[in-house]
């Protein structure tokens, strides 16, 4: 069994990574792009029977900083 996390920064939060990359986007002659945000995917494999439930309290935990971090969890 397979979970996939995607992990972003919430809305408000400086995001300097996505920052840059709009920057060095426009540098080699991308325009148009006027944001953009940077997150992470974790991919868990997982024994048969883990929960929904048990992978969110892993982002509680640890996977995200839920302060300044939304999560969502695909189970596959």
């Amino acid at each position: 069994m397979k979970a996939r996390v995607h992990i972003m920064l919430k809305k408000g939060v400086l995001d300097p990574q996505g920052e840059a990359v709009r920057h060095a986007l426009g540098t080699l002659g991308f325009s148009g792009v006027e944001g953009v945000r940077q997150g992470k995917v974790i991919e868990l494999d997982l024994a048969d029977g883990t929960t929904e439930d048990t992978v969110k309290e892993m982002c509680e935990k640890l996977l995200a900083n839920t302060v300044i971090e939304s999560y969502q969890v695909e189970m596959a």
